[in-house]
């Protein structure tokens, strides 16, 4: 939209549209790589102990032989998008801006395909680099419906596989998220209430409210992501591709009586009919 080549001067180009001239002349700095391998750690240290704050994260790591302060650690779970997990005061207040939405979930028995859907979103190192996945699975068969990566935390990406599950599989009767700023934007809570889907979040800091989804994570880290330390999110995303499709069509779980996900989805016990 700026052109610095072009005979107007950017200060004039930038009082035309109205934009601050810092933002047109900032050029962003790559993460380097020392941050990569501490992110990295963090997300281990993380997914091993949810509970763990900055304070603890940075004596782990220092017991790791990382030498590194809690500020630093602090800056790179926020741009990683994660932070400890409890309960924690004043539970009740809503989020500025954002429509509160209850739980829907405590209590009810969930023993059929699409009654329930949920999505999180999870931090994925790279070699390289990260990104971002974001993944919507049905909550009684924990197949994976569709799932996204993306290099920012923006909503478009969740809004993306939100219309792809219900392109490919119709609509749940309840979604559940957290009550992360993606999921409870206007363009994400509009597509759900659009089809009529029921909105379920979890109450902040509730991680148990949303467990399958934090399982699915554990098990693609650690039979994924981690074995594999892919180099550009195009491995990532062929990886993942691969990944998923052995989690919902081969992978056995004895909390399904030891059925894949796709057997239950489409309530089958044979593969033959699982769609690809």
């Amino acid at each position: 939209m700026i052109g610095k080549g072009e005979a107007l001067p950017v200060t004039q180009q930038c009082a035309l549209l109205d934009l601050c001239r810092s933002g047109v002349y900032y050029q962003a700095v790559p993460v380097s790589a020392k941050d990569l391998e501490l992110m990295r750690q963090i997300d281990e240290i993380h997914l091993a102990w949810s509970f763990y704050g900055s304070r603890k994260i940075r004596d782990e790591l220092w017991d790791r032989g990382y030498d590194v302060g809690r500020d630093r650690v602090r800056r790179l779970m926020r741009l990683m998008g994660i932070e400890a997990i409890y309960v924690k005061p004043r539970l009740s207040a809503a989020h500025p801006g954002h429509k509160k939405y209850p739980y829907l979930l405590r209590g009810l028995s969930i023993i059929r395909p699409n009654h329930v859907w949920a999505a999180d979103i999870t931090y994925i190192p790279m070699a390289r680099g990260f990104c971002y996945l974001v993944a919507i699975i049905d909550w009684a068969s924990r197949m994976v419906l569709s799932w996204r990566l993306s290099n920012t935390l923006d909503s478009s990406f969740c809004v993306e596989v939100l219309e792809e599950a219900i392109s490919r599989y119709g609509c749940p009767d309840i979604f559940n998220t957290d009550q992360g700023s993606q999921f409870s934007s206007e363009a994400f809570t509009e597509c759900l209430s659009s089809h009529g889907i029921a909105i379920s979040m979890d109450g902040k800091g509730r991680w148990r409210d949303n467990i399958f989804i934090e399982r699915l994570w554990k098990s693609v880290k650690y039979e994924d992501i981690y074995l594999k330390a892919y180099g550009s999110m195009a491995e990532v995303k062929k990886g993942l591709t691969d990944y998923f499709a052995f989690y919902n069509q081969k992978r056995w779980h004895q909390s399904l009586d030891r059925k894949t996900p796709a057997m239950v989805y489409f309530n089958t016990n044979s593969q033959r009919q699982v769609a690809a």
